[in-house]
This record gives C-alpha cells, structure tokens and sequence, in this order.
C-alpha cells in the first residue's frame, strides 16, 4: 500500500503538473491567438485607422471579454481530454473493419458529440466577436402580409454554429484515423521554447488547411442538407424565416465572399487554438526527467530508476525512465558509476542487475513477438511445429545458462489472433486495454457493446453465425491470404494453433449473400498496417538498445568491479537474436515498404517508420559493442551461430 501511494505522488508530481503547466500556456496563447482573429476579421485595406480603432475597441469590449472567458473554459476541456485519451502506444487499425468498430464505438461516439459542442461554443464566439449580420441567432424582420415585425431566424449565425459542430467532429474523427492523441519522443531532444517554435510554422498551416478543406466540406454538405436543420431549429425555436433574404443552402446564397472569408478564419481560429494545445501537452509531457540511479533514504527508493523502470502498471513512467536510461549511458560518466556500484552492504550489483534484466527482457518480449508473427505468417493457415520458435524462444536463456547467470524471465508468447493492434500490445508497455491505449480500442466486455461492435472489431460469439472459418464458396477459390485474419486461437497462453482442414464448400447452388462477402474482404489485413503494429512500441525497445550498449561500451573502461561482464553472453546473445528476428522479418512482402508522406496532419505518423529506426538502433548497438571490445569478444561464452553473426560486425561487413 505504501509504495501504491509512492507511486501515485510521483505520477501526480510529474505528469499531472506537466499536463497543468501546457494548459496554463495555452490559455495564456488564447489572448493572442484571439487578438490575432479580431484583426483579420475586421480587416479594411482602404481604411486602416478605422480598421485599428475598432479592434482596439472591440479587444475591450464585454463581449469579447465574456468570449474569452468561454474559450478558456473550451481550452480546459482540451487539455482534459489530451491528459484522458493520449497514449504512448499508437491504436493501430490492421482493418477496416477494426477502424469502423472503433468510429462507432459508444465512447468515441460521446467524445465525437463533445467535440461538436466545443465546436459550435467556438464558433459562437467568433461569431459574437465578428459581429454584424453574425452577432445573434435571432435578429427583428417584417413581415410582407401584416407589415410588422417579428423575430426571423438569422442564417448566417446558424451557418457558422452548424459549421463548429462539423469541425469538431471532423477534428475528433481525424484524432482516431491520424492517431492525434499518440504522443511520441523526439529522438533528439530540444528545449520547450526552440521545439514550439520550430512547430509553430507547420501547426498554424495545419490549421489553415484543415480549415479550408473543412469548409469546402462543409459548404457542399449545407448546400444539399442545409433546409433541414435550418426549418426544423425555426420551428422549435418559433423563429419565422425571411424570405426576402437570399437562403445560403443555395448556389447564389454560398458564393458570399464575406460568408467564405469569415466561414475561413473562425474555422482556422478554431483549430489552432485546439491544435497549440496538443502541442504544448506533446512538448511537456515528453521533456526529459532526470530519475536518480539509488537512494538514501528508503521512502525515496520508489523514485529510483532501476524501481520505475520495472514498474508495469505505468506507462508514461516506464518510457521516461527509459528516456532517461539512454541519456545518462551517452551523457552521464557520474551517474554511470552509480550503475556499476556495489551495494553496501553486501556487494552485490543491484543497479545493474535491475536495469539490465528490464531492458533484456523488452528486448526478449519484442523477439518472441515476431517470431509468433513469422509463424503465423508461414503457417498461413495451416498447422506449423513450434520447434524452431521454441529454439529461438530459449536461446537468451541459454546463453544465461552457459554464463553462470540467472535466467530472464520470459514473457509469455501471444495466444490471441493477428486481428486488431492490442493483440501486438498484450504483453508490452501499458497493455492492450490500459489507460493509454484504451481510448480508441473498442471494448468488447463493455455493458455498452453490442453483438454488431463485437462482429466488427473481429470478435466472434460461438451462436454467431460468424463463428470459425467463412463458408463460401467464393472465398474458398481464392486460396488462403499471406495477410489474412488468422482464426481464433486458444486462450490458455499456447502458441497461436490454426486450422488443419478446411471447411468443405456449401452445395454448388448456395450462394453467399453480399453482406458476406462484403464483411469478409473488409475483415482482411493490411500488410503494411500488421508490421507497424508489430513495432508500434518499439519506441522503449530503441532506449533499451542505446542504454544497454552504450552502458556496455561505457564498463570496458569504467567498470570497477566488473559487474557487465557476467551479464555480457547473455546481451549479445539476446541482440543478434533479436537482429535475426528482425531481418527475417523485413523479408516478409510489404514489410520493407516505407509508407506515404501525409502534406499535413497534426496525428503523429513516426510510429510507422520505427521499425526502420530499430533495426538502425540495434545494428549501431552492436557495432557499439564489437568497436569497443574488439577482439576480447572472442573469449565471451556465446554459441558459435552467434559468434560468426558478431564476427560479421567486427569486420563491418553487416
């Protein structure tokens, strides 16, 4: 219970004040970005003193002052939801029908309608701050039989209102497909100040373009739907409609330049005050923290790095302690000392034990993981021998063995099928259903999950019709798919089993029916989606890899006591294993195709190039290791594949 509380202080200390301090700042770049949107949207070519007269007026204003108090509240609201929903290990949809199962999963159905009213109260601030034909929803008109005046139902106003709540689902369904609310580390770290302002070019294009093509689409949907809010919201509200006033749900009606420039700015407005603050949440959130490597004080050891780094329950900590990991084995000559210390008293290496056992077994989990892929893939439907998974499985703990050291505890292999990403994230960093990932990860045991979420994310109930393998005739000609959804494997932690027949087909005059077919094709993988999921968290794997071998490097002339060398067989064992698995996949099709650059997007798209940067960080770890030990490697205990596979580097020729 004490170390419960421990832990949750630190996380309160660290993360939840770095969440505080971006929304601070971005409250603070509120008045700016509002200043910034009362001069464009008063702006007068010919009448420039006019011009800053009424911005300087309008700046003062009550109502501007009233806007800017709900915009603050809207700018909480963001920063409560980044701190809710970012993850560190990215969503991805290996299918399509995964990503519909999560648009139409009830949480993001109820974060999409929170966004849309966020939406609509940022736009009836610009829309109070544009003023004129804009200011209210309701505005005095006469009428053409009695000739008297009534209140009438001002369009422009509901333009713009209808135009934030489309926005703002626009923007919450962007944040599923672009993965917005995943959060990466820079590789190479910047301070706060220089890393906004080198983003602060792309974000405000972002949100220029996003608003524009927001408002095209927007304008095209109201020009065909627009009648049918407009009468239904005069009806409710006992607003009569002016007919002397051109209707903007027509041809004539849209093609207002002043509606368009306006329509422009307010969306742009919208989306950059949402979009500064994810940025500022990124940039603090991801700043380095500084773990110290052992305490004095034994209420302190919770805090200490080899303690965060084991912990499982906290993702976020688990990566900034691997941050911090990497930066003090390149950085930190003092700080190494203390991992290579002797514990007083006693004499035992507990710093290193604890650091080198949590990086070799991510390192271990990661292997293990792509060899259950690489059988999966070359059983391609059919019962496979688990033999050589098993020999690659237990060559870490073999080399252990030969060492005199203790074994790494192995994670347990994957028992669920290749079908959605949490399969690829059950055992790593956070888990498949944690707090990080859970945000868009459609959950099936949810009260709230019906049988058609179950079928679309993939989970089959055995009264379902779409329960075990697809009989179809059609599908049957077609011959078993390299990438296809593998079929549901035990659930008792046995390596992934597939089926050894196959179903016969249905008479000759059973036809499977278009949903069938429909639902079948949109169920199959993505190659290139499957291996970024392979790699989504390869984020830790990469620290674990640059802290282990430049530690390493670092003992050859730095280890007193010689602590790493009876650790050594066991890490060059455990990397040019994984190294093997890596290569092997890259063989896989698709695997080596690098994806397409997107022109703009505020998601974070480096997740799908690190498995490049892994298989780049584990052969430079390698290379660490032989330039710095040289021949000396020779008289390290390893089996002989893997002192040939070294020797390979040695003489740079990999």
């Amino acid at each position: 219970m004490f170390s419960i509380k421990q832990n949750c202080w630190f996380i309160k200390k660290v993360v939840i004040w770095r969440a505080m301090a971006s929304i601070a700042w971005s409250v603070l770049l509120l008045l700016v970005t509002t200043a910034v949107f009362v001069l464009l949207s008063r702006f007068s070519l010919f009448h420039p003193i006019q011009w800053i007269s009424e911005c300087t007026s309008l700046l003062t204003a009550s109502s501007t002052i009233f806007s800017l108090v709900v915009l603050c509240g809207v700018v909480l609201m963001i920063g409560f939801f980044n701190l809710e929903f970012y993850t560190l290990v990215p969503s991805i949809r290996c299918s399509r029908m995964a990503l519909l199962g999560t648009v139409l999963h009830p949480r993001q159905c109820v974060h999409s309608l929170v966004y849309c009213t966020m939406g609509m109260l940022v736009m009836w601030c610009a829309s109070v701050i544009i003023g004129g034909r804009y200011s209210t929803l309701g505005t005095p008109c006469r009428q053409s039989e009695s000739d008297e005046f009534v209140t009438c139902l001002n369009e422009y106003h509901l333009f713009l209102l209808l135009a934030g709540a489309f926005m703002g689902y626009s923007h919450s369904f962007l944040g599923v497909v672009q993965n917005m609310y995943y959060v990466s580390f820079q590789p190479i770290q910047q301070y706060k100040y220089p890393r906004f302002k080198g983003c602060l070019p792309a974000v405000v294009k972002c949100s220029v373009i996003q608003s524009l093509y927001s408002a095209r689409n927007f304008a095209a949907l109201y020009f065909f739907f627009g009648y049918v809010p407009k009468t239904w919201i005069a009806s409710t509200l006992n607003l009569q409609i002016d007919s002397s006033l051109q209707p903007l749900d027509s041809l004539t009606g849209l093609l207002d330049f002043s509606l368009l420039y306006h329509l422009a700015i307010s969306g742009t407005f919208l989306y950059l005050t949402w979009y500064l603050t994810v940025l500022l949440f990124r940039i603090y959130v991801t700043e380095a923290y500084s773990f110290p490597v052992q305490s004095t004080f034994t209420e302190d050891a919770e805090q200490c790095l080899p303690k965060v780094l084991s912990e499982k329950n906290t993702s976020v900590m688990k990566f900034l302690a691997l941050q911090d990991l990497a930066l003090l084995s390149q950085h930190s000559p003092s700080r190494r000392l203390e991992v290579f210390s002797l514990s007083q008293p006693g004499g035992h290496p507990h710093n290193w034990n604890a650091i080198s056992k949590e990086c070799l077994s991510l390192l271990t989990e990661l292997t293990q993981r792509l060899v259950a892929h690489q059988d999966a893939v070359a059983s391609n439907g059919r019962v496979k021998s688990q033999s050589a998974s098993s020999d690659t499985r237990s060559a870490c703990s073999s080399s252990s063995v030969m060492s005199g050291t203790e074994d790494i505890p192995e994670t347990p292999r994957l028992s669920v099928p290749l079908r959605t990403p949490g399969s690829v994230f059950k055992s790593s960093v956070g888990g498949a259903h944690s707090a990080l990932t859970a945000p868009f990860t459609p959950d099936v045991d949810s009260p709230f999950s019906s049988p058609v979420i179950r079928r679309l994310v993939g989970q089959q109930e055995p009264q379902s019709p779409w329960f075990g393998t697809v009989q179809s005739p059609h599908v049957m000609r077609r011959g078993p798919k390299l990438w296809s959804a593998s079929t549901e494997s035990q659930t008792n932690g046995s390596p992934l089993a597939f089926p050894a027949t196959v179903p016969s087909p249905p008479a000759a005059n059973q036809k499977p029916s278009f949903l069938t077919q429909w639902m079948q094709n949109r169920r199959e993988q993505l190659p290139e989606a499957s291996s970024q999921a392979l790699f989504a968290d390869s984020q830790a794997h990469i620290w674990a890899l640059q802290g282990l071998s430049h530690l390493v490097a670092a003992s050859f002339s730095e280890d007193q006591f010689g602590v790493v060398q009876t650790t050594l067989p066991s890490i060059l064992s455990c990397l040019v294993v994984l190294l093997e698995a890596v290569d092997r996949h890259f063989k896989l099709p698709h695997a080596s195709s690098k994806p397409a650059r997107t022109i703009c997007s505020m998601g974070d798209s480096t997740y799908k190039t690190l498995r490049f940067a892994l298989r780049a960080a584990l052969k430079t770890a390698i290379y660490k290791i032989t330039t710095t030990f040289g021949e000396h490697l020779n008289a390290v205990n390893i089996s002989s594949e893997h002192r040939k596979r070294l020797q390979q580097f040695l003489e740079f020729k990999e």
